[in-house]
């Protein structure tokens, strides 16, 4: 995270710890059991980072934050995701491929960091969506031949670098604030 707000910064490894939990059980719908473990153990990671630092952004919210006058640009954003998102699974289910639900939503998620990143004056988010939307490419193949659903693997890679973004920024977090 490379923003000069505290609490943008906060938010944002929040809601990634957050996410990540969210993906990493979504990646257990039908993960094999030897990962299991490891999905756990992320999702715990995610709780705890989305806990500490959730409660940093109530203790810094009023000391200011890029969004400020960009609320409604952000609330556009967020609500053509979920209704792209919601649309495609939509065509997705009626076409009798819901395994590909994990991996659209994934893909959609991936892209709205490239216009997310110019809301928040965050440039990072373009390097997490791009790494996120080639990871998902990079899965096609093997999803391709499979016969589950795509959240196998989709959750893990797009937990796992949502995970590695927050933890990252943790780091940088507590070098910035010390």
């Amino acid at each position: 995270m490379l923003t000069e707000f505290v609490r943008d910064h906060a938010f944002t490894i929040a809601w990634f710890g957050l996410m990540a939990f969210v993906w990493f059980g979504w990646g257990q719908e039908d993960a094999p059991r030897s990962w299991r473990w490891r999905l756990g153990v992320g999702s715990v990671l995610g709780v705890i980072l989305a806990g500490i630092f959730g409660y940093l952004v109530a203790r810094h919210w009023a000391d200011g934050s890029a969004m400020v006058g960009r609320e409604a640009l952000f609330g556009w954003l967020v609500g053509a995701e979920l209704l792209l998102a919601g649309v495609g699974c939509f065509v997705l289910w009626r076409r009798r491929l819901n395994r590909w639900m994990a991996w659209w939503v994934g893909l959609v998620v991936a892209f709205h960091f490239i216009p997310l990143a110019f809301i928040l004056d965050d440039l990072s988010l373009i390097g997490l969506g791009v790494l996120q939307a080639v990871g998902l490419v990079m899965l096609l193949p093997r999803l391709r031949n499979g016969d589950g659903p795509t959240s196998r693997l989709v959750g893990p890679v797009m937990g796992g670098t949502l995970l590695i973004f927050a933890l990252v920024s943790v780091a940088t977090f507590l070098i910035k604030t010390a």
